[in-house]
């Protein structure tokens, strides 16, 4: 994900990082050259002619704009949710850092306290992994011991096994009676709440927007934007390629952008900055504990600062 400061609005022109305009060069280029043929054609350099009127586009660009709004939306709804639930991660994360550290009854040994924060930790690296389809052996081997670490690595859904460890860690703290049944109603609240985030985030993955609604939109774009210049050349001439290029950036980026946004785990530019976020969890749950952050540079490069 690239985030920026507030730019000035001539650097706000020039931004090449985290627009789509890089993708849409190449198509915008075939515009273009469509254009040009659309003025050789009305200018009788070409042995056939088509001119067309504007009316048909004004009314096919309106309905097209209206789409495109929907697709928008849905993909921006996606992108948000999946944000709230990784916001909601870190609360709940917290949330059971502090449980762990007030309410048993007797003092924690430092080493079992450590290790649950791991655990904890560890998590929201796996939960990123399985999203993107990741190998996570190497982020959660520096982080777990090795028979957990053996051990979620078998499991299909690795975040449920540490969630799973978690709530095991809460049963042996109340066998050993630090724990009373309050306490444990409150982990277990947590717990479930670590679940139900890891399933919304999974429904998100594994559930994209219908390709039939995806694939009239991009073909109604692609097929107004390589028609308009014809529509155009009657009234603006020399200047079709100009607007029929500035047109068809509007329409494109817009289904560009929601194209991206609408796998918000992915690796683009605009997905979510899942490596930042996981660095982010894990560091406010040593940071209850007093303990160094493990952040470097590596797993900040989710945000490229202009």
């Amino acid at each position: 994900m690239v985030v920026r400061p507030h730019l000035h609005w001539f650097r706000m022109l020039l931004a090449w990082r985290g627009s789509v305009l890089p993708q849409l060069l190449p198509r915008l280029f075939l515009i273009f050259v469509i254009s040009l043929a659309a003025m050789a054609v009305h200018a009788h350099w070409l042995p056939i002619t088509v001119n067309l009127s504007t009316t048909p586009f004004s009314l096919v660009g309106i309905a097209l704009a209206v789409f495109l709004g929907f697709r928008n939306n849905a993909s921006y709804d996606r992108y948000w949710e999946a944000r709230k639930l990784w916001g909601q991660l870190l609360n709940v994360a917290r949330g059971l850092t502090r449980q762990a550290l007030t309410l048993p009854r007797n003092a924690v040994p430092a080493d079992e306290l450590h290790e649950f924060t791991q655990v904890l930790g560890a998590l929201p690296h796996a939960l990123r992994h399985q999203l993107r389809r990741t190998d996570a052996r190497k982020d959660l081997a520096a982080r777990l011991p090795a028979p957990l670490l053996n051990r979620v690595m078998a499991s299909r859904y690795q975040p449920t096994i540490l969630v799973l460890w978690l709530g095991e860690w809460v049963q042996r703290r109340a066998q050993s009676g630090a724990l009373d049944t309050v306490g444990v109603l409150a982990f277990d609240r947590n717990l479930t709440e670590l679940t139900n985030l890891i399933g919304g985030c999974e429904r998100i993955a594994n559930t994209p927007l219908p390709f039939a609604y995806s694939v009239m939109i991009h073909r109604t774009v692609y097929f107004f934007c390589a028609a308009l210049p014809f529509g155009l050349v009657e009234s603006i001439g020399n200047f079709t390629p100009v607007f029929a290029v500035f047109v068809a950036y509007t329409f494109m980026a817009h289904e560009a952008i929601a194209a991206q946004i609408e796998e918000p785990f992915g690796t683009e530019d605009n997905d979510l900055a899942l490596n930042a976020m996981s660095a982010t969890i894990e560091d406010a749950v040593r940071d209850l504990l007093g303990q160094p952050s493990l952040a470097n540079g590596k797993a900040e490069r989710d945000f490229i600062l202009d």
